[in-house]
């Protein structure tokens, strides 16, 4: 019922980029973690490896390529200078220009969402993202509520909206998330 692709460039903030994918999986959607501009490792096995916005090497499930189009949803997460690196690498815009051209999912949180900016897919929608960001999303309709979900496009503003914006994925892919909530305590937590 739906296959996300999660987008890690250098800087990604891995608080959003790793809750994001566990949520997901735990919801049983299938996620996996595309590199772009990897490290790959000194080993034979040649892993990808993305330095994330606070020094930690992620492990990412594959390399960025082609294949990422064959996914229902791509989600960008933010960071620094993650956002900033998404927003300028050319395959990435024209991914994300694939996306929603196709009426596939387009998801971005925190500064992820400079990426929808620059692949001009924003323009008089609704869309948050991170703090004083109502200038850099120019051409959107820009709101303050924690996740802004406008058809196919699904926003969010950052670190501590990741939960909500993590849910709501799960639900436009076809889960029904109220169980997971309550096992993982986010209702407890004062989640709604």
């Amino acid at each position: 019922m739906g296959e996300a692709a999660v987008l890690m460039a250098e800087g990604c903030e891995e608080g959003e980029t790793l809750i994001i994918v566990d949520i997901l999986r735990r919801a049983g959607i299938v996620c996996h973690t595309f590199a772009v501009d990897a490290r790959q490792a000194r080993d034979t096995d040649q892993d990808c490896f993305v330095k994330g916005m606070h020094g930690m090497m992620v492990k990412a499930d594959k390399k960025f390529s082609r294949e990422v189009k064959d996914y229902d949803m791509i989600v960008l997460p933010g960071g620094r200078p993650g956002g900033a690196n998404l927003r300028e690498n050319p395959e990435v815009i024209e991914t994300v220009k694939y996306f929603a051209a196709e009426g596939k999912f387009v998801a971005a949180m925190c500064s992820g969402t400079l990426a929808l900016a620059q692949a001009e897919v924003i323009q008089g929608r609704q869309v948050t993202g991170y703090t004083g960001y109502a200038e850099k999303l120019a051409g959107a309709v820009f709101k303050e509520d924690v996740v802004v979900a406008d058809g196919n496009l699904i926003t969010s503003q950052g670190p501590a909206t990741v939960f909500p914006f993590a849910y709501k994925l799960a639900e436009v892919l076809g889960r029904d998330v109220s169980v997971l909530k309550e096992r993982m305590l986010y209702n407890f937590a004062g989640g709604q």
